[in-house]
């Protein structure tokens, strides 16, 4: 007998049922303890904006494993920047390449630093800061009715001159990626009002952010019936953030705190909000 496609689900009528469960985890996760242990940090870090939106989005494009691990190669990234990455990337040139020489994380290389860097430039004399571009982008996407993430990922690229494997650090919602850590970003700096989430950019609402989509995340999303789907897809993101816009339409993100910190923190799910028993 073949093995079923989807994972249970709950009942779309019962979604609320898990809202006090939730909330009440956010309450103990979303704390200011949280940043110091995270690549959040970054963005706390800086007092000038662009030093927030460059040294924020490195720590999100890095954040892969452990967060120890990402806070520590973020940090020597930063280090190389001279701890001032709006004026590093701002003025880079060629020239200045020997200050990426020898960095590697995970599949991050000096040489996919190097281009980065440049393509960054590129937009912050173009457009002035960082957050100009992404306005831009939402605009163009919403005129031509396509995901941000798809089309930020052909307008950042278009910059690009180096080589094809740079590519895969920015992530496209239109070749099935989760885009977890460009929404992770995005999480980071338009969050209003959080003690944790800098809201540093008024671009676009919160209420148009997609969950940003780990593995503990889906896991637990699995566990409570909020997500059918068993591949950590684009379509899993739509899937899980349509139920949880259920909860909060105007902040479906803040969910994110709820299901990674049930990885994080010693919570105890109640077995009756349980639908996956036998996902550990």
């Amino acid at each position: 007998m073949p093995k079923a496609s989807r994972h249970r689900t709950i009942a779309l009528k019962r979604i609320p049922d898990l809202k006090p469960f939730l909330d009440e985890i956010i309450t103990r996760v979303e704390v200011p303890a949280y940043i110091d242990k995270d690549p959040v940090l970054f963005l706390h870090a800086y007092d000038d904006v662009t030093d927030k939106q460059l040294a924020g989005f490195f720590a999100a494009i890095m954040a892969w494993g452990r967060r120890d691990v990402v806070i520590a190669k973020v940090s020597e990234l930063m280090e190389r920047m001279g701890h001032r990455p709006a004026v590093f990337i701002g003025s880079y040139t060629e020239a200045d390449r020997d200050a990426l020489a020898g960095f590697k994380h995970r599949t991050f290389t000096e040489e996919d630093v190097h281009h980065l860097v440049l393509i960054l430039n590129r937009i912050l004399h173009e457009y002035g800061d960082f957050e100009a571009f992404w306005k831009s982008v939402r605009q163009q996407a919403l005129t031509q009715q396509r995901e941000l993430i798809a089309t930020f990922h052909e307008r950042f690229m278009a910059y690009h001159t180096g080589p094809q494997r740079t590519r895969k650090h920015i992530a496209s919602s239109e070749k099935g990626s989760s885009c977890k850590r460009l929404y992770l970003y995005l999480r980071w700096t338009v969050r209003k009002n959080s003690i944790v989430d800098t809201g540093i950019y008024t671009f676009m609402p919160a209420s148009e952010l997609m969950i940003p989509l780990d593995v503990h995340v889906a896991r637990h999303a699995r566990r409570l019936g909020l997500l059918g789907r068993k591949q950590n897809d684009w379509a899993a993101v739509q899937e899980l953030t349509k139920k949880l816009r259920l909860l909060r339409p105007d902040d479906p993100a803040v969910y994110d705190y709820a299901l990674f910190g049930l990885g994080i923190a010693d919570i105890t799910v109640p077995e009756e909000i349980i639908i996956n028993k036998r996902i550990p």
